[in-house]
């Protein structure tokens, strides 16, 4: 595998919320995970001739970690997925969405829709309060407990 194809799977893994992928191509393997606590990224890759001998290669990569603001406040709320599905932030293609970073909301209000198995399920707010992140981008699959938005309560 060409250096700069892994490079590009580092980045995918690092940019989105996938903690480990393998792939195996042209008779090599290779393994990048990621630990969520830290920015430590392992990646593995091993060569798998025709014999069934292995000659294994790991490399390790640390980055130091970035310095975070404390802007943590005890009255955020995360609204997370109830399922694995896709997610959609408005009723149609070609509709405005249902809530956008700063609207105002109510406990029980739609904030989006997720497909799971061909059925669209609306998803509601369980409190009341601003939007202050979305977290996901639309269409973009999502995973059971993902977080969706941070609502700021009120």
């Amino acid at each position: 595998m060409k250096i700069g194809f892994i490079k590009q799977l580092i980045e995918i893994v690092e940019e989105s919320k996938i903690y480990e992928i393998e792939i195996t191509r042209f008779g090599t393997r290779i393994r990048i995970s990621k630990n969520p606590g830290s920015k430590l990224k392992e990646v593995e890759v091993v060569n798998l001739p025709e014999t069934r001998e292995k000659s294994e290669k790991s490399v390790k990569i640390e980055e130091k970690p970035t310095p975070k603001k404390k802007t943590k406040e005890d009255n955020l709320h995360t609204i997370n997925s109830p399922m694995v599905g896709t997610f959609y932030r408005a009723p149609a293609p070609d509709a405005s969405p249902y809530v956008e970073e700063g609207d105002r909301i109510k406990k029980g209000e739609v904030v989006c829709i997720i497909e799971a198995m061909k059925i669209m399920n609306e998803i509601e707010s369980d409190v009341s309060g601003e939007i202050v992140e979305v977290l996901v981008t639309n269409e973009e699959p999502v995973e059971y407990n993902q977080g969706l938005f941070v609502v700021k309560k009120s």
